[in-house]
């Protein structure tokens, strides 16, 4: 069954419902080969929504051949050409992105509105911003010797392995594949088990402009599905975002073939508001940084924020008020701010860390929002936002990554002081500093241990910006022509004897 004889209906249970027990390799979608599925299940209600096509060795197999095939000829397009493919998908992908984000919506419970929507167009331009980098894809000449004519060129990989989380898997994916399409790889990816549908329907859009076997996706487990793509040895190169312990297993895999991989793990990024920082703006900067509209699932979340003595008591209370007016509720309508954790294990991991926080002498919680009452959402897994006073920077909860919409606010004094509890964590992926005075806001961004630092503001990661961390918090960049260049191609030395 071909991903063109397949109609697809606009409403999101439909289009999962359609969408249910496939993948798609070589231009095709199909069923997985044993056979198997696992249920799909919408986080704000509990109920089954679809299937999943429980992808094994096989598919992989099937999909590193596919791939292998089609690659040559990809590769052999010029890159202007591959470029304005990868556009001409992103133009698709834009009459298809309120069906996608609602998608999106019903299988991760990210709420339309504030995440859902917003990341589905995000694809879209991720896709455009790659096609347009392109011309790029070139190397330098060399002034080696007189008789010697020496230059470097770039030249694709091979076939990309690309493993995706649930947290944003549209837009973490484009920022995967699109520069390794535009380098000339072919490119399969393996999406996470709680949100397998709506990268699904994305891939099939693209496969509907690209050639057969340049894209494929598979779903499955880690072990079932993700290891064997992994360990394929016609896969020549991984990338991944995800956990520290699932990084550090793919890390040891792709060694023992020698290929690359980048890392995109996990963080505990701080926020430091100084005394002289605008407390409105910084307040605005906290509900965005710690994307509370995501609940938190994050990895570049603000889940630490220092805040000078002086505005302590004031910025809790403001913070706490602005939250309090979010309304958590059905995914779906566009009245909701917040929507749901994504699995009942995630749910527990994070109620976990709550109750740990509120056991603690001198801790105290702030509960924000209000849970919903609507009885359809009465097996939702929805958590109030919680922040945490009262703890110190040696706390569990402010030293290991909750993914939830938990974050402690600690006070400080002394800015040498601040800047050391920021920098004391075995990650490093974000930072932001709010400040007035231009010295220390540049002194911050040197000495913050932080791949990704800003002043005064909390923006998401935007494609044209380099994005990765230090430490524990990852290998490599994404989201920039370096991440292009260095991660998915291979750049050879030729010398020509003009003697």
């Amino acid at each position: 069954m071909t991903n063109q004889n397949l109609v697809l209906n606009t409403t999101p249970h439909a289009l999962a419902r359609e969408l249910s027990g496939l993948l798609l390799i070589g231009g095709e979608l199909r069923p997985a080969a044993t056979g198997k599925t696992f249920d799909v299940v919408n986080p704000a209600t509990g109920d089954v929504i679809a299937t999943a096509a429980d992808g094994g060795e096989r598919d992989v197999d099937a999909a590193v051949r596919a791939a292998v095939a089609a690659q040559g000829a990809w590769a052999r397009l010029s890159a202007r050409e591959r470029g304005r493919l990868l556009v001409e998908c992103g133009r698709r992908l834009v009459g298809h992105a309120e069906e996608i984000g609602r998608l999106l919506a019903l299988e991760t419970g990210k709420a339309i509105r504030t995440e859902s929507r917003v990341e589905a167009s995000l694809v879209a331009d991720t896709l455009t911003f790659y096609g347009g980098l392109a011309s790029e894809l070139k190397g330098e000449t060399v002034p080696f010797h007189p008789k010697m004519l020496t230059f470097t060129q770039r030249e694709p990989i091979g076939v990309v392995g690309a493993i995706i989380p649930w947290n944003v898997p549209l837009y973490l994916m484009a920022l995967k594949i699109a520069p390794a399409l535009v380098a000339g790889n072919a490119v399969i990816v393996k999406s996470a088990e709680e949100a397998p549908l709506a990268a699904l329907r994305v891939i099939q859009v693209m496969n509907q402009v690209l050639p057969a076997g340049v894209l494929n996706i598979l779903s499955g487990d880690g072990p079932g599905c993700g290891a064997p793509l992994v360990t394929h040895p016609g896969v020549g190169k991984v990338t991944f975002t995800g956990s520290v312990e699932t990084g550090k297993i793919i890390s040891h895999l792709a060694a023992d073939k020698l290929i690359p991989v980048t890392l995109e793990l996990g963080g505990k990024s701080p926020m430091i508001v100084m005394g002289d920082a605008d407390l409105d703006k910084a307040i605005d900067g906290a509900v965005a940084g710690m994307r509370f509209t995501r609940q938190g699932q994050s990895c570049t979340a603000s889940s630490r924020i220092f805040v000078h003595e002086s505005l302590h008591d004031a910025f809790v209370d403001k913070l706490k008020a602005k939250v309090d007016a979010m309304t958590m509720g059905d995914p779906l309508d566009e009245a909701t701010d917040i929507g749901t954790i994504i699995s009942p294990q995630q749910f527990e991991r994070v109620q976990s860390y709550i109750a740990l926080g509120e056991a603690t002498a001198g801790a105290v919680a702030h509960r924000c929002s209000a849970l919903p009452t609507d009885e359809r959402l009465a097996r939702g897994l929805f958590v109030q936002p919680v922040l945490f006073t009262g703890l110190a920077n040696d706390h569990r909860l402010a030293r290991e990554e909750i993914f939830g919409p938990v974050t402690c606010v600690i006070a400080f004094r002394d800015y040498e002081d601040a800047l050391a509890m920021a920098n004391d964590s075995d990650f490093g992926l974000a930072a932001t500093i709010w400040t007035r005075d231009l010295r220390t806001a540049l002194d911050a961004t040197r000495r913050l241990q932080a791949g990704f630092v800003q002043v005064n503001q909390n923006l998401v990661v935007q494609p044209g910006l380099s994005y990765g961390g230090f430490k524990q918090s990852g290998l490599g960049k994404e989201a920039s022509l370096e991440a292009m260049l260095d991660h998915f191609t291979h750049k050879k030395t030729v010398i020509i004897n003009m003697d």
